[in-house]
């Protein structure tokens, strides 16, 4: 049973975090992407920790993923709606945990403002379904200066 004190604490903790930016991002709105399907057809195609990640701007914990330190030749596409994102060719050990680009193929991510955790990011998702892939860094390799820090679960890989 939930005593007074512990519900206060809690709900204040709660209306903190939000103030703070400490709430979930928000997902793309409908009808922003030519790959749509409900939120019943979502979960019903993605495990939970896809969902998680693609649908709820979630992120995998460092280190998790089989994609980190995985180098073979192809092509890693959209886990949720098999959109080719990016190329083995441009992928790096970032050394942070998560599979790591300096490159996206041309037009295959969008990015937006991501003002969550009380700072500003920038956010990549799939150009096709809007699911939210990870974050672009400028302290990457060159030629871009860019790092794609992306969740290995919004990946699925492809061998050439």
């Amino acid at each position: 049973m939930l005593d007074r004190r512990t519900f206060l604490i809690a709900g204040s903790a709660l209306a903190g975090g939000a103030v703070l930016g400490f709430g979930p991002a928000t997902p793309a709105d409908p009808g922003d992407f030519p790959f749509e399907l409900t939120d019943a057809e979502w979960r019903e195609r993605l495990s939970e920790e896809e969902y998680y990640v693609l649908r709820e701007h979630g992120t995998e914990y460092a280190f998790s993923s089989p994609l980190d330190k995985f180098y073979e030749p192809g092509t890693y596409h959209c886990a949720g709606c098999d959109q080719a994102l990016y190329s083995s060719d441009v992928k790096y050990d970032s050394r942070t945990g998560w599979p790591s680009f300096w490159e996206a193929l041309p037009g295959a991510v969008g990015t937006s403002t991501d003002t969550s955790l009380m700072m500003v990011r920038t956010e990549c998702h799939c150009s096709n379904c809007g699911g939210h892939l990870g974050h672009i860094f400028d302290d990457g390799p060159e030629p871009t200066g860019k790092r794609h820090c992306i969740n290995g679960v919004a990946l699925k890989f492809v061998a050439a």
